[in-house]
C-alpha cells in the first residue's frame, strides 16, 4: 500500500469533480464573482483568449481554474492524468498550476517557454502546443493531427525525444502554417482554417465511403 501513491490519486479525482460540477468560486480562483455570467464558459476558447490571456498578462501566472479551462478545452479526458502529474510537483494543485505557468511566464523566449511544458513537466506536444498557442496566439500554434493530415509532412513529430530535434521540428510546423493560403489570416485563424479543411474533406469522404473504413 502506497500512501503518496493513494493520496495523489484521490486528491486529482477530487480535482476532478470540482472540475465537473463547478463549485469554485472567483474568490478562490482570482477573479470576480463567478455567480453572474456562466455564459462565457460555453465558449471556452473565446474565454482562454479574452479573460485568461488578461489574467496571465496581468499576474504573471495562471490559477488552477483557468488552466484547466485550456486543458479542458483540448482534450477533456486529458483533466486527470494532467492533474495528476502536477501534484507530483506540489500537493497543492493551485499552487503547482501557479509554478508551472509562472516559468512559463518568466521563460526568455519561445523555445524556453516551450521547454517549461515537456522538459520541465512532461507535456506532450499537442498539449504544450494548445497552452502556448492560446497564451501566445501570435506565436505558437496547436500541433494538431487535423493540421498534420492538411500539412501532410508532421506526422510523428510528437513522438520526438530530442528536445532541440522536436523544436526544430515545431518551428517548421508553425512556418508550414504561417506560409498556408490565405494569407490574410491571423497564425490562430489559419490553425482553425486548416483543420477546418481537414474535418470538411474527412467527412465528405465518410459520406462517400458510408462511413466504412
Amino acid at each position: 500500500f502506497n500512501f503518496q501513491t493513494t493520496l495523489t490519486t484521490y486528491t486529482a479525482q477530487k480535482w476532478t469533480f470540482l472540475v465537473n460540477r463547478e463549485v469554485f468560486s472567483r474568490s478562490d480562483v482570482g477573479g470576480n464573482n463567478m455567480t453572474t455570467d456562466y455564459i462565457k464558459y460555453y465558449d471556452l476558447e473565446n474565454y482562454v483568449l479574452t479573460d485568461v490571456r488578461d489574467n496571465f498578462d496581468r499576474d504573471g501566472h495562471l490559477t488552477a481554474f483557468d488552466f484547466f479551462c485550456i486543458v479542458i478545452w483540448k482534450a477533456n479526458r486529458a483533466k486527470t492524468k494532467i492533474a495528476q502529474r502536477l501534484l507530483k510537483y506540489n500537493p497543492d494543485i493551485e499552487q503547482s498550476v501557479k509554478g508551472l505557468t509562472s516559468k512559463i511566464f518568466s521563460a526568455s523566449d519561445d523555445k524556453q517557454k516551450l521547454k517549461v511544458l515537456i522538459d520541465d513537466y512532461e507535456f506532450r506536444l499537442p498539449m504544450s502546443s494548445a497552452i502556448l498557442s492560446l497564451l501566445y496566439p501570435d506565436n505558437f500554434t496547436i500541433y494538431d493531427v487535423r493540421v498534420c493530415d492538411t500539412l501532410t509532412n508532421f506526422k510523428g513529430l510528437d513522438n520526438i525525444t530530442n528536445f532541440e530535434n522536436l523544436w526544430l521540428g515545431y518551428k517548421d510546423y508553425i512556418d508550414s502554417v504561417k506560409k498556408y493560403e490565405p494569407q490574410n489570416l491571423s497564425l490562430r485563424d489559419k490553425d482553425r482554417f486548416l483543420w477546418g479543411k481537414s474535418f470538411y474533406e474527412q467527412l465528405n469522404n465518410d459520406l462517400k465511403n458510408k462511413f466504412q473504413k
